[in-house]
């Protein structure tokens, strides 16, 4: 594959990590992980105003910049990098992609502007107690009465679920899978943060008890555009998790030259060099499947129809970027030997973000067998 990224591409990224490293240093990461939020709405909106971050994929029409894919992997994978807390993955991936993806014009017409500026943070809940990212995990029901629809069930692990203005809920009606829109503060709706392995990133329990709802129109049938979003979802996750991983990768170069054992730097002994040279050669094959995962993704989106190679391509992705990203954080804290297991030292909070991301979406052995089957693999051969 000869895949780079455009001058435009690249100065988009070098933007954002400038822009991170003024607003986003560790100690500010360390106060918004203690607040009841867990980030900074003025900093949001200053996101979404002053460069457009929140609105890269949302058309001109509806107040964004009508790019696509890549420039959010451009993006996702510096917030990476600065353990940005922000809903960005929530709102700007989960939510705005479902609308992107929709058949619902009113919807969009009144939604992605303040997406888009950042004035409203939206969300996509799709997992319940069962913790499955398939069809078969939506219970939460939806029953139509006079016109109107009304909620009825949980879901858990719901990024930002506790703060977003407008929860998008997947739940499970007369005729299969649909997609609703709820208020924030909607009449029966109930929002508990969970504590996570994660501060960094928040996630909650919803509660509905016959909570008014808004079904989206789709194209087809709504765990079809559940799938689409998930498998975008899961792109723009790899990109970030190739963040995560190169910034591990950096902070365990940076302390194998200063630490010195024995009157040289540890980063001369031959164990920690083929050690960092294992993680260099996980970190950039990562970063590999996720840049052809997003050129998968743009594809197409550009071609306003499902590429058939998307859907394998996000897995395998996932898949890999999240064990590189593992991997490389758990030897930056091999590196930095006691120090790196103290809460003082940021080297933890990478991992946490790696291990809880591997998990999102669905975690690698899914995701290996949802490759397997999406190219046309018979996974049961051979069992007993």
């Amino acid at each position: 594959m000869d895949f780079a990224f455009s001058d435009e591409q690249e100065e988009l990224g070098r933007t954002v990590r400038a822009f991170l490293a003024d607003t986003s240093p560790a100690t500010e990461v360390r106060r918004l992980m203690e607040t009841p939020e867990g980030f900074d709405r003025a900093l949001w909106h200053r996101m979404g105003t002053e460069l457009g971050l929140q609105g890269l994929t949302v058309p001109e029409e509806y107040g964004g910049a009508g790019c696509g894919p890549v420039e959010v992997g451009v993006v996702m994978e510096e917030m990476g990098r600065a353990l940005l807390c922000a809903p960005f993955l929530s709102s700007a991936v989960l939510a705005t992609t479902t609308l992107l993806r929709c058949a619902d014009e009113d919807a969009r017409k009144s939604l992605l502007p303040g997406l888009a500026s950042g004035e409203l943070v939206g969300t996509l809940a799709l997992t319940e107690d069962s913790a499955r990212w398939d069809a078969a995990g939506v219970q939460l029901t939806a029953r139509e009465t006079k016109g109107s629809w009304l909620l009825t069930g949980q879901k858990m692990f719901v990024l930002d679920g506790a703060t977003a203005d407008v929860v998008l809920t997947v739940a499970r009606t007369g005729d299969g899978i649909g997609v609703f829109r709820v208020d924030g503060e909607a009449a029966g709706l109930t929002r508990e943060p969970l504590p996570t392995m994660d501060p960094t990133r928040r996630q909650a329990r919803l509660d509905y008890r016959d909570v008014p709802a808004t079904r989206l129109r789709t194209h087809g049938d709504g765990w079809t555009l559940v799938s689409e979003v998930l498998d975008r979802a899961a792109v723009a996750l790899a990109a970030e998790q190739v963040g995560v991983a190169s910034r591990a990768l950096d902070m365990a170069v940076e302390y194998a030259k200063v630490r010195h054992q024995f009157g040289r730097p540890i980063g001369s002994f031959q164990a920690v060099k083929h050690l960092l040279a294992d993680v260099l050669l996980e970190v950039e094959s990562a970063r590999a499947a996720a840049h052809y995962a997003l050129l998968a993704a743009e594809n197409a989106d550009s071609a306003d129809s499902a590429d058939p190679e998307l859907p394998a391509v996000a897995s395998l992705a996932k898949a890999f970027c999240s064990d590189a990203c593992v991997q490389a954080t758990a030897e930056n804290i091999q590196v930095h030997g006691g120090i790196g297991f103290t809460w003082e030292h940021p080297a933890h909070l990478y991992l946490k973000r790696a291990k809880t991301s591997q998990l999102l979406f669905g975690d690698p052995a899914y995701h290996r067998e949802l490759l397997a089957r999406r190219i046309g693999m018979d996974t049961n051969k051979g069992a007993a």
